[in-house]
C-alpha cells in the first residue's frame, strides 16, 4: 500500500506550483477544486475520459513559453494510452504529466483496472515506468511517499520535457466524482482570455 494519499499528492503540487497551466480530471480535480483557485487552472470537469493528456499537449504546443502540468489518473491514462507517443513525437520542452496510480477507476465504483494483477490471468501487474520509457518519456520517476514527493516537486516543475512523475497513492474509499466547477463555455472564455492576455 502506498504511504500517500491523493490528496497530500494534490496538496504538495499545489504549494509548489507558481504560474503553470494546470489541467487536473476526475479524482485529482475533486481534489484540487478543494484548494484555493488559479487563472491557470483548468478543471477538465465534466471531462472525455482519457482526453486531459491531448488537451495539455495541445496547451504546450501553443503555449510554449508556459509550463503545462496534466494530472491523469491511472484508469484515464488506460483509455488514452496513444497520446503517450504522440507528446514524445512532438516533445514539448514544456510538458510535464503527472499520473496518480491507484489501481482502481476510483470515481465510477473502485472497480480494479485491468493493469493491475486482480485483472490479469498471470498475475502480473504493468509496471507504468516501462510503460512511459517505451512510448518514448526519457525522464520518469516514481514516488510512493510524501516526503519524496515534496523534496522533488518543484524540479520536476523546472525539468525540459516531456516528463513525467508516477505518484503511487491509496485509493479513495467511497469516492465521489467531482462536480463541475461551472459551466464549461464560460470557463473556456475566461481561460482563453487569460492566456492571451486579452
Amino acid at each position: 500500500m502506498p504511504d500517500m494519499t491523493l490528496s497530500e499528492a494534490v496538496h504538495i503540487l499545489h504549494d509548489a506550483r507558481t504560474d503553470e497551466i494546470v489541467v487536473t480530471t476526475m479524482g485529482n480535480a475533486r481534489e484540487w477544486m478543494t484548494l484555493p483557485p488559479h487563472p491557470l487552472d483548468w478543471v477538465y470537469v465534466p471531462s472525455s475520459m482519457g482526453q486531459a493528456t491531448t488537451l495539455g499537449l495541445g496547451l504546450a504546443l501553443s503555449q510554449p513559453s508556459r509550463r503545462v502540468v496534466v494530472c491523469n489518473g491511472d484508469g484515464c491514462q488506460l483509455m488514452n494510452l496513444g497520446s503517450l507517443i504522440t507528446i514524445t513525437a512532438q516533445s514539448p520542452l514544456n510538458f510535464t504529466l503527472i499520473l496518480f496510480d491507484n489501481g482502481i477507476y476510483e470515481v465510477t465504483g473502485a472497480q480494479p483496472l485491468i493493469s493491475t494483477p486482480k485483472m490479469r490471468k498471470r498475475g502480473d501487474r504493468i509496471d507504468w515506468q516501462d510503460v512511459l520509457s517505451a512510448c518514448g518519456f526519457e525522464d520518469v520517476q516514481v514516488y510512493n511517499n510524501a516526503s519524496d514527493w515534496r523534496r522533488d516537486v518543484k524540479n520536476w516543475l523546472q525539468k525540459e520535457g516531456p516528463t513525467c512523475v508516477v505518484l503511487q497513492v491509496a485509493p479513495v474509499p467511497n469516492a465521489v466524482g467531482p462536480r463541475s466547477p461551472g459551466p464549461a463555455q464560460e470557463r473556456a472564455q475566461k481561460f482563453r482570455e487569460t492566456l492571451t492576455g486579452t
